[in-house]
């Protein structure tokens, strides 16, 4: 996700006000310490006009 806020030179502000959230929320995604919920995820491809699955890459844990 950070590679499109700045391809897009979406400011964080921009981006947590339409969606939301706080922009300590959009930082935390972009750095990978919270996963979004399923409707965040929803809203944050709208945003961008991408499916879920252009933006978020799914890696299991190991066990």
């Amino acid at each position: 996700m950070t590679q499109m806020t700045h391809f897009l030179s979406i400011a964080i502000l921009e981006l947590a006000a339409a969606l939301e959230v706080s922009r300590q929320t959009i930082g935390s995604l972009e750095n990978g310490r919270y996963n979004p919920s399923i409707i965040l995820a929803f809203k944050i491809a709208h945003f961008f006009n991408l499916s879920v699955e252009e933006i978020f890459i799914y890696e299991e844990e190991e066990k």
